[in-house]
């Protein structure tokens, strides 16, 4: 009979600096190409932020937030600000309007007082909004709006 106490073979898992932990199955994967920036939680802005990478904003922030990719203001997050991203995510809080080209994403516990202008948006159980929302139709490229087109010249 097997004993497993006596059986020293078997390989230990131990954990490695060299990978990472999983990405939380919650948070959906995004190409992170230039690394991002973090507002940290001891950072107060007042001013104007355009990224062309992710950013992330963990303090306060007054004025207006801009990123060609996803903009996440996590769960110590405060803007006071106007807020245009190809991806919004809301942990914090938001005082302003948001403008995102495919999805505005509102985290449990986040409160957002302001207008949306989006593709898709998700309102997660106790997250609070305050606001109008516009729901806009998805971005078309040139060959699709093409295609379009010829199907209803038909």
């Amino acid at each position: 009979m097997w004993n497993r106490d006596q059986n020293s073979s078997a390989p230990t898992l131990l954990a490695s600096a060299e990978f990472p932990p999983p990405r939380p199955a919650s948070l959906p994967e995004t190409a992170f190409i230039g690394g991002g920036a973090i507002i940290g939680e001891t950072m107060r802005i007042t001013g104007d932020i355009f990224s062309k990478d992710e950013l992330q904003v963990n303090g306060e922030v007054e004025g207006s937030l801009e990123s060609e990719s996803r903009l996440t203001v996590g769960p110590t997050g405060k803007a006071d600000a106007s807020v245009k991203a190809a991806e919004v995510v809301v942990a914090g809080a938001v005082n302003g309007n948001i403008q995102a080209v495919e999805r505005i994403v509102l985290r449990k516990g986040a409160n957002l007082v302001g207008d949306v202008k989006t593709a898709g948006i998700v309102i997660e159980d106790g997250a609070y909004f305050k606001g109008g929302i516009d729901i806009t139709q998805p971005a078309q490229t040139h060959s699709d709006a093409h295609q379009s087109s010829k199907s209803a010249a038909r």
